[in-house]
């Protein structure tokens, strides 16, 4: 998915991103942005899905999970 946006403005350490048709005001660390952007600056903005990330995250706290149970019943 993709959004323009636009920076409004920077108030100390961040940027006040106006995202979006309804220019939706969102507070973004400066840190996070290219190091020459402006007030002013249009940006395109995309966010995806990371599904590898996601399944291995799942895995681990499922792992952590069974570890658990597992410690669990040892104990009993």
């Amino acid at each position: 998915m993709q959004w323009k946006s636009v920076v409004d403005r920077f108030e100390e350490d961040l940027a006040v991103v106006l995202v979006g048709e309804e220019e939706i005001a969102i507070p973004i660390p400066r840190s996070l942005l290219p190091p020459k952007v402006k007030e002013g600056d249009h940006l395109r903005t995309t966010w995806s899905v990371d599904d590898d990330a996601t399944s291995k995250a799942k895995e681990r706290v499922t792992s952590l999970l069974d570890q658990l149970v597992n410690r669990t019943k040892q104990q009993d």
